[in-house]
């Protein structure tokens, strides 16, 4: 089927890299995210505007998990930094405590 083994192993990585792009692309975006957090959160616990994370490049569609609480307040996380939205576009920035 291949002229070589050079060639059925190109033609493999070829496919295995095309698959794996999405899943790098989320990645990146996902760091991105967590890094913002901690820059903009050094104390563990801030709030800021909604502003202030867009400009430094964040992007809410992406995050790792979320937190409901009992009072239904949904944390959203990017690893361990999250954020739960305020009232007029403020949001908390929080760090998860290990457990």
């Amino acid at each position: 089927k291949y002229c070589s083994d050079a060639c059925r192993s190109a033609h493999n990585n070829r496919q295995v890299s095309e698959a794996d792009e999405l899943i790098r692309k989320v990645n990146r975006r996902l760091k991105k995210n967590r890094t913002i957090l901690a820059k903009l959160n050094p104390s563990g616990k801030t709030t800021l505007h909604k502003e202030k994370l867009l400009k430094e490049g964040f992007d809410f569609q992406y995050f790792t998990h979320h937190y409901v609480t009992k009072d239904k307040k949904e944390y959203r996380f990017c690893y361990e930094q999250g954020y739960l939205p305020l009232d007029n576009d403020f949001y908390l920035l929080v760090k998860q405590e290990d457990k």
